[in-house]
């Protein structure tokens, strides 16, 4: 940090200082989130418009969704949930693939989605990085940066100069879309996980000169929203104040933290391991960022799971429902006030554009799985800790309290945090096992203290239950829109006020007893069902029940208590109507915000009032009751999907009982071992007759590799000659002295990754992968040669993506992929000319509408076959299930029609059944291509995927489609598909529009194709 040093005090009070570093010279301005009034926060919450919101966020990704008009459906489901916000990364690998060349347009547009998120109502979070780790290939970084001899994520002048382009024009982009330009970007934050140096890194770390550097770039842009944070861990880097070297340089506006307390190990769900609860959060973020409010940036939300691996529903199983009751709930006894839950939706790794260490799938074991089905029970549990944050505005500015064991309960296994109301009368009592992982029930009872005086609760007898990985909300003093709620011990879904009554929706887990008190002297009058004991005491009226799956309906006063087991909760819904102020389809305030409360089942999208007519917009996959609450004044007739429903009405409650139909359709999917599939060969190198003059030469006799030094006379690593994603293959030409018995081999393609080698048109061996090997060394025999004869060695290498970054100092995204050395026996490794090609035009890649990563050098993909309406004419015959009888590489194409029934959403998935061959495992591997996407990497010998989501938009439902499957033999005895087919889940009858084609060029003859 000599600079740094350098530069004094004095000079940072002037407020500005000119830097010399990056591809410019800069003027470093003391931040300041003063740039605009319409995003402002405090120590409490953040603020949108002067009003306080609790920020409940998902993470989703664009890019892992390649098909533009589903990225509403996607943000509805999260609306649905009461959540108000989407935090999102950018993937600059796929925008900047050709360096200086910035293209974001197509399925790569931002535009689109933006325009999503402010129709949904949904807050935006924006992190370009230009980091952004997310297993995604190279963290984010495209390929091309191997090649530059700066540290990557540092000070490095060629470093910073080659992220310039891209953050001036994603910085424009999401600027454009801020919410001072009537956007929906609320929040923007640099960099990503700035939490890890190892002591190496150029400039010092953590280096406030770099992050400067990182938060000017988009100041430049034009962003003026606040700069948050997302330490990878609560140790306050840069956090407001925070001082490196005598300056607060690198600080930013909004400081938070990640956490991902159960880790990633999926193979064991059930196992929470001990002291994975984290308990000091409230007390670190007081000492880290007591100027700002408690920001959780990352929480985990699923888990990503390696090649190998057990699986992503193994992964939904451990972090399940349970696990969101007892984690999340934490956080909110930690006072957290903005929670951003990763991944909430998580998508696919298509076209390469993963990481090494993970496969297509990036379902992250999420609340929406990966074909955006909302079918764990998490999504539910998600929707009712979120509704009822979202009526809770005492909360906000609720101060966190001592938690005891004693103090509020009488049992020592139950462990409660109180956050006291601060300028409100209501408290809050966040309860669970004082032994996190308990899986038995516990009986306990309260003494809470309220405005009424203290009482033993429940005061009608019995006790209350904790069932084992629970955790619940008790409250006391909570205000219903001028009613009070003495205390409940039921946790509270919602709350409406309404014209005629105040409806309070409370839940219970399987068979506990509940209780709940109401201030007044109005008795309490059970309108429905039964079980319910009742008392009056002239302070407030006292209800006490246990839960049943029989929905009972409590009136007091003016105020309708709906008892529902948890069950039945799930079912219910809040959408709210959109304003016609600045608010629009975002949500307010409680007290602004007009909605009803619906029974319907699989999801309700949005509510709006059509004339006289009350419109509810939603999905079904089963016949289920339809109940309205609130319907407004004036409101005569009920529609759901824009259809009458006949309806009756509760005189009592005012609430519209119907019934809403589902039929499920007749669907009719092809059998694709019955296609009418053409097959070529795939890897014509091999041939005595192939010509690769037009291949690219490997000459480079130096490298700007700083992390592999060459082993061999030149370079054969993919990157250094432009070729950053996919196959990379590699001929290497010698003349024979008759005496080479052996070829020593060092490829690396990152975990999992396989290769194979050919001499001349003998197959020789392959190295067939695992998931724990992101390199191999192997030595392979070779048949007598000829003295004299020329030779020419084929060697396939696969490329799983460029390895991550997370660590400062280390520039692991530098690990090559291709060969890092050979050794042919007797011979001087000068002795071998080499050649090698990726995909087409490498950097200069031939089809821009899928983007840079999506193809790579097999002959098919150079070709461009993968795309619709190839040149199949005079191909032959061939059915991938019959597959090859030798090691080789076949390319399977044929083409099937849909004809599906509309209004319905129908995921649709490609299975491959393992294979065995002579009774053991095949060893093979596969590409799945869909109208010229590549949506899948499978590999038989490792797995763990064999199921492959291809979404609407990328599959033509209503009309002609083309499949390809490229199959890697790599074994002598060759291989093929078992049980390859196309299945459906259940169908939805869906609101949602069915939606345009991602675009999908045609084959056309490829100028300079090899």
């Amino acid at each position: 940090m000599k600079l740094l040093r350098a530069l004094t005090i004095a000079a940072f009070a002037a407020q500005a200082v000119a830097l010399a570093i990056g591809g410019q010279r800069i003027t470093v301005e003391r931040d300041s989130d003063g740039l605009q009034d319409i995003v402002t926060y405090d120590e409490h919450s953040l603020m949108v418009y002067g009003e306080r919101i609790f920020v409940f966020s998902g993470e989703f990704h664009p890019y892992r969704l390649p098909v533009p008009d589903l990225w509403l459906d996607v943000f509805q489901k999260i609306k649905s949930l009461g959540f108000n916000a989407v935090s999102f990364y950018v993937h600059w690998a796929l925008l900047e693939g050709e360096p200086g060349t910035y293209l974001a347009n197509g399925v790569f547009a931002f535009e689109p989605f933006f325009e999503a998120a402010q129709k949904a109502g949904i807050f935006l979070i924006a992190r370009p990085g230009p980091y952004i780790n997310a297993e995604s290939s190279g963290g984010g970084f495209p390929g091309w940066l191997q090649r530059i001899r700066g540290q990557l994520r540092s000070r490095a002048p060629d470093y910073l100069a080659a992220t310039d382009n891209y953050v001036a024009n994603i910085g424009a982009t999401i600027a454009k879309a801020q919410i001072t330009n009537g956007g929906p970007v609320i929040l923007v934050q640099p960099e990503n996980e700035y939490s890890g140096g190892n002591g190496h890194v150029t400039g010092g770390y953590p280096d406030p000169v770099y992050f400067a550097y990182v938060k000017k770039q988009l100041r430049d842009a034009g962003i003026v929203v606040p700069l948050i944070s997302n330490d990878a861990f609560p140790q306050g880097i840069f956090a407001p104040g925070y001082v490196v070297d005598g300056t607060t340089e690198g600080d930013v506006d909004i400081y938070g933290h990640d956490s991902y307390p159960l880790g990633f190990d999926c193979a064991h769900p059930y196992a929470w391991p001990a002291g994975s609860i984290p308990t000091n959060f409230h007390t670190l973020h007081e000492e880290q960022s007591p100027s700002t409010f408690y920001s959780i940036d990352e929480f985990q939300g699923g888990s990503f799971d390696p090649w190998g691996g057990l699986g992503f529903d193994q992964c939904s199983i451990l972090l399940n429902m349970e696990f969101e009751r007892v984690f999340y709930k934490n956080n909110f006894a930690s006072g957290v006030e903005l929670l951003n839950i990763y991944m909430i939706y998580g998508g696919t790794n298509w076209g390469n554009l993963g990481h090494a260490g993970g496969y297509t799938s990036y379902d992250y074991g999420s609340a929406i799985t990966e074909n955006r089905e909302i079918i764990r029970e998490k999504y539910s549990e998600l929707k009712l800790e979120a509704n009822f944050l979202k009526v809770s505005p005492a909360y906000l500015t609720a101060s966190v309290g001592t938690a005891s064991t004693s103090t509020y309960a009488d049992s020592a296994e139950i462990f409660i945090t109180p956050l006291f109301g601060n300028g409100s009368a209501t408290n809050f009592y966040v309860a669970r096992h004082s032994d996190f992982q308990q899986t038995e029930s516990v009986s306990y009872t309260l003494n809470l203290a309220t405005s009424q005086g203290a009482y033993g609760i429940p005061q009608l007898g019995g006790s209350l239950t904790l069932s084992g990985r629970d955790s619940k909300w008790h409250v006391t003093d909570y205000d219903l829109g001028g009613t009070t709620l003495l205390y409940s011990t039921a946790e509270i879904f919602t709350w409406k006020k309404f014209e005629r009554n105040t409806v309070l929706v409370v839940y219970g887990g399987p068979d506990e007893q509940h209780e709940l008190a109401v201030v007044g002297s109005s008795p309490a009058q059970v309108i429905e069902g039964s079980g319910v004991t009742t008392k009056s005491t002239g302070k407030a009226t006292i209800i006490n029940w246990q839960t049943s799956p029989t929905r009972r309906v409590v009136k007091i006063g003016d105020l309708l208590v709906y008892v529902l087991d948890r069950n039945t909760a799930y079912n219910y819904w809040v959408p709210d109507f959109v304003r016609a102020d600045h608010w629009g389809a975002y949500t307010s305030s409680v007290k602004n915000t007009q909605s009803v409360i619906v029974q319907a089942g699989y999801l309700v999208r949005s509510v709006s009032i059509e004339g006289q007519s009350l419109n509810i917009v939603g999905d079904l996959n089963a016949t289920v009751p339809f109940n309205v609450l609130g319907a407004p004044a004036g409101v005569r007739t009920l529609l759901f999907n824009g259809r009458n429903v006949n309806f009756k009405t509760n005189p009592v409650t005012g609430e519209w009982s119907s019934t809403l139909n589902y039929n499920s359709p007749k669907l009719n999917l092809p059998d694709l071992s019955s296609l009418s599939w053409k097959y070529v060969d795939n890897l014509p190198e091999i041939q005595s007759t192939y010509d690769d003059s037009a291949w690219t030469a490997a000459d480079h006799t130096t490298s700007n590799n700083t992390v592999f030094s060459l082993l061999t006379p030149t370079s054969l690593f993919g990157s250094d000659y432009g070729y950053n994603g996919g196959v990379l293959i590699f001929r290497g030409w010698f003349t024979a002295q008759g005496g080479e018995s052996s070829l020593f081999l060092t490829t690396q393609g990152g975990s999992a990754f396989g290769s194979s080698v050919f001499l001349n048109s003998t197959y020789i061996g392959s190295w067939p992968g695992i998931d724990a090997s992101s390199a191999n060394n192997s030595t392979y025999t070779l048949p007598n040669l000829v003295a004299g004869k020329s030779y020419v060695f084929t060697i396939i290498v696969d490329n799983n993506g460029l390895d991550e970054n997370w660590v400062l100092g280390t520039d692991e995204m530098k690990d090559p992929r291709g060969i890092l050395n050979y050794e042919l026996s007797g011979r001087s490794k000068s002795d071998i000319t080499w050649k090698l090609t990726g995909n087409l035009g490498g950097e200069s890649y031939v089809d821009k509408v899928r983007g840079p990563l999506n193809e790579g050098g097999l002959y098919a993909e150079r070709q461009g076959f993968t795309q619709p309406n190839p040149p199949n004419q005079k191909w032959a015959s061939g059915n991938p299930e019959t597959g090859i009888t030798g090691a080789g590489i076949a390319f399977y194409q044929a083409s099937f029609n849909l004809n599906l029934p509309k209004g319905y959403d129908i995921p649709l998935t490609f299975n491959f059944g393992n294979t065995t061959i002579n009774g053991a495992v095949a060893d093979y591997r596969a590409q799945l291509w869909v109208n010229g996407y590549q949506f899948g990497k499978y590999t038989n010998n490792i797995g763990p995927q064999s199921s492959y989501p291809v979404p609407q938009g990328i599959l033509n439902y209503y009309g002609e489609n083309w499949v390809a499957v490229e199959l890697w033999a790599q074994q002598a005895d060759g291989a093929h598909l078992t049980d390859f087919t196309l299945e459906a889940s259940t169908p939805v009858l869906t609101a949602m529009e069915a939606p345009e084609l991602a675009p999908a060029p045609s084959y056309s003859k490829r100028p300079g194709a090899y």
